[in-house]
């Protein structure tokens, strides 16, 4: 990027948030501090009004007023493909306010890039292995949302899968989590006194309260993410394959922490990253003996045992 495109883009950047940091600037262009201190310079001596508060980041002036701002083709394309994943992974109230702005997108895009992505509409298509997408008019995304804003303390009528029940509980949430195809709440639990990962689809009820708390929600949820890093210990697993069987697992792999792979003649060695050594095993089980195990060593333990207790309960005797 030439240094015109940058400084408009940074000018965006400004226009988009309230303060901009001189690291975030940094960081999205790869710059360093003291070009960021230049470009900034250049965009007031061109009469652009910034201000800046010391420790904080730089601001636009209120009284200024920047043009609507022009997509490029590449840009709003990238907008499209979000809009074909959305529905899988939200629910009916946030896919409707997304193709609204998808709309105000297009309405101030050109003639010619309009008719670039009506070409790419019914071009462009997500596959989840199911005829129709489950839509769930709420899964409470937007009040979530409204209450990590707000810092509003909610109230949860929460089904717990494993124990098969219901309980009412007043949390703090502190963010938000998509993994293993579910959205998660990460909140500070007032029963429990401690954070508590609560799965979206499993709150059959959410109230807002008036109540507020003051719980840092960045320091927060970094603290949560870290704990559970440091809880649950992962293993580093190394199988060798030949090729053929490399083909056959090629999509399944990334379901069970695949890292790396490395050709080794008519071989493949591959890298996984693991925290379940047995729903692993059970994985390979499916396998018979086209994989060689390389370690952990507590993995071939495990499927061992698997082995023979399957040899004891189904020998003929």
């Amino acid at each position: 990027m030439n240094r015109i495109d940058r400084l408009q883009a940074i000018l965006t950047q400004l226009q988009a948030k309230k303060i901009v940091k001189a690291q975030e600037i940094a960081e999205r262009f790869g710059i360093s501090l003291r070009t960021v201190y230049r470009d900034i310079r250049a965009l007031e001596e061109g009469g652009i009004p910034i201000g800046a508060e010391a420790g904080v980041g730089y601001f636009l002036d209120d009284s200024y007023s920047l043009p609507p701002i022009m997509f490029t083709t590449e840009e709003a394309s990238a907008i499209l493909i979000a809009g074909k994943l959305i529905p899988h992974i939200s629910d009916m109230k946030v896919n409707d306010a997304f193709q609204n702005a998808l709309y105000k997108i297009k309405s101030v895009m050109k003639t010619e890039d309009q008719e670039v992505l009506e070409k790419l509409e019914n071009s462009v298509k997500v596959f989840t292995g199911i005829t129709e997408i489950p839509q769930k008019n709420s899964i409470f995304l937007q009040d979530i949302q409204q209450a990590l804003v707000k810092h509003k303390v909610l109230k949860l009528n929460y089904f717990a899968h494993y124990k098969q029940e219901h309980s009412i509980r007043k949390v703090e949430p502190v963010g938000l989590l998509f993994y293993a195809l579910n959205w998660h709440l990460i909140a500070y639990c007032r029963l429990r006194n401690d954070y508590r990962d609560f799965r979206l689809d499993r709150i059959k009820e959410l109230e807002i309260c008036e109540e507020t708390y003051d719980r840092k929600l960045d320091k927060a949820f970094d603290e949560y993410i870290k704990r559970e890093r440091e809880q649950y210990q992962s293993f580093e697993i190394e199988l060798r394959m030949e090729k053929q069987v490399a083909l056959y697992i090629h999509e399944a792999k990334y379901w069970y922490g695949f890292l790396n792979e490395q050709e080794d003649g008519s071989f493949v060695n591959m890298k996984f990253l693991n925290p379940d050594l047995n729903g692993f095993a059970r994985w390979i089980l499916s396998m018979l003996d086209q994989v060689e195990i390389i370690s952990p060593p507590e993995l071939r333990n495990q499927l061992v045992e698997m082995v023979q207790k399957l040899n004891s309960n189904y020998l003929i005797k």
